[in-house]
């Protein structure tokens, strides 16, 4: 088995095996490139996202600069994703996004981790664990998102979080390492920040 095939089957591989550096070093090339571009270049961002992307939906928009190991070959996109300047996405394994989802400044996507054993992580070698994130989460600023974890629809991520365990739907969780706060509720619908009222009658959106 090669160490590529290795990688595609979780199994510990050495991510710099020639075969596999081949595969990735255009991918990021192509990333350098994106980042580039300057803020009114919106058909040439989504252009490169329909590109280079495994999967992106329609209506995505990426404020940079954007890093990712793959610049995003294995990073699955839904519609409707906003993401805030530097997101950071680890795609040596996949990031599966849902629809709707908002991504704050600074946040931290991993799918790649290292042995514990010190020998084996002397030797650089790694294995991944895809994330996958539902429809309508809000990850918050600074938030880390680690290998494997997923995180359920309509979740709400806070600030600075980090996420090593599997966070249900229609709940806000917070902390280090990050816990479920409460559920989303009726209250959310009536107030937007602490005691400050959602004018519903005057939204126009």
């Amino acid at each position: 088995m090669t160490q590529y095939e290795r990688m595609v089957n979780g199994l510990i591989y050495d991510p710099a095996d020639p075969e596999i550096m081949r595969e990735q070093v255009p991918y990021q090339d192509k990333l350098w490139a994106f980042n580039q571009l300057k803020p009114s270049d919106c058909d040439a961002k989504q252009a490169y996202m329909k590109e280079i992307f495994a999967e992106c939906g329609d209506n995505c928009y990426i404020e940079l600069p954007f890093r990712a190991n793959w610049g995003g070959h294995h990073v699955h996109f839904g519609s409707g994703i906003y993401a805030n300047f530097n997101l950071t996405l680890v795609d040596d394994g996949h990031i599966y996004v849902g629809d709707k989802v908002m991504f704050g400044p600074n946040v931290t996507i991993a799918t790649a981790n290292h042995p514990i054993d010190a020998g084996l992580r002397g030797r650089g070698l790694q294995y991944n664990r895809d994330v996958y994130i539902g429809d309508n989460a809000w990850i918050g600023a600074g938030v880390l998102i680690v290998p494997g974890v997923r995180i359920g629809n309509n979740a709400v991520i806070g600030a600075g979080s980090v996420v090593t365990e599997d966070i249900p739907d229609n709940v806000l969780a917070v902390g280090n390492p990050c816990k479920v706060l409460r559920a989303v509720g009726e209250r959310d619908r009536e107030f937007f920040y602490k005691s400050d009222k959602i004018d519903w009658e005057n939204l126009t959106v």
